[in-house]
């Protein structure tokens, strides 16, 4: 009797062995997530699980925006794409660094790659090199769908010829890459309307507001 006991408490405890075991040998064939900082995420870690990808509130062509709330900040965005895309590039950094000294050390550098390569050039084609990695930090930060997700949602194309994430992620870089070299000013303003949308400007500071609530309504015994 004590024997069968023995046998199925070492039943009992070598069985989440067996199944960590079990996990690790399949561990290598299992798929892979991403989690919003960019990072590979397994599927029923400790962590949980992947979240899913969100769409980007506008498309790279929707320079106008949309007729809601941030209508006039769409506005704006657009103008300083066309006109001044240095001063938006440094301002969607500012706000995705969440840091006041961060526009200056984007915004300058893109200024002197725009006007060499529109001088000795003729077109905006350093610029792009030095501001493509902000869409990537962008994307990974928030969450966003990327071009090539993009496409095999639409016609699935994609997912047959690339089935591993780190290779997907290289693929969607270059083509965050693609993006700023062949659509620079759409791109700027795309990245402009989303994060202005997620991130307030790290200069506003909200003051807190003190609501005086009047007494409320107070009768008085009479006395006989």
């Amino acid at each position: 009797m004590a024997t069968t006991e023995e046998e199925q408490v070492s039943a009992t405890a070598a069985s989440p062995l067996a199944k960590s075991a079990a996990a690790g040998q399949g561990g290598s064939a299992a798929e892979h997530g991403w989690t919003t900082d960019g990072l590979p995420l397994g599927h029923g870690s400790v962590v949980g699980e992947p979240m899913g990808r969100a769409q980007w509130d506008s498309g790279i062509c929707d320079c106008l925006g949309r007729n809601d709330e941030f209508c006039s900040s769409d506005l704006e965005v657009c103008l300083l794409g066309s006109v001044a895309p240095c001063v938006l590039y440094g301002s969607n950094a500012e706000r995705l660094g969440s840091s006041p000294g961060t526009f200056a050390n984007h915004c300058l550098p893109y200024t002197g790659l725009y006007l060499i390569g529109n001088s000795v050039f003729g077109w905006n084609c350093l610029a792009p090199w030095f501001s493509y990695p902000n869409r990537t930090a962008m994307r990974r930060r928030f969450n966003l769908e990327g071009s090539c997700e993009a496409v095999n949602r639409s016609c699935g194309c994609i997912g047959s010829c690339i089935e591993d994430e780190f290779q997907l992620e290289q693929c969607e870089t270059a083509c965050d890459f693609s993006t700023h070299v062949f659509c620079h000013p759409c791109a700027l303003c795309q990245e402009g309307r989303e994060i202005r949308r997620r991130v307030p400007h790290p200069g506003f500071k909200p003051q807190p507001m003190l609501v005086m609530l009047p007494p409320g309504y107070q009768t008085m015994a009479r006395q006989p």
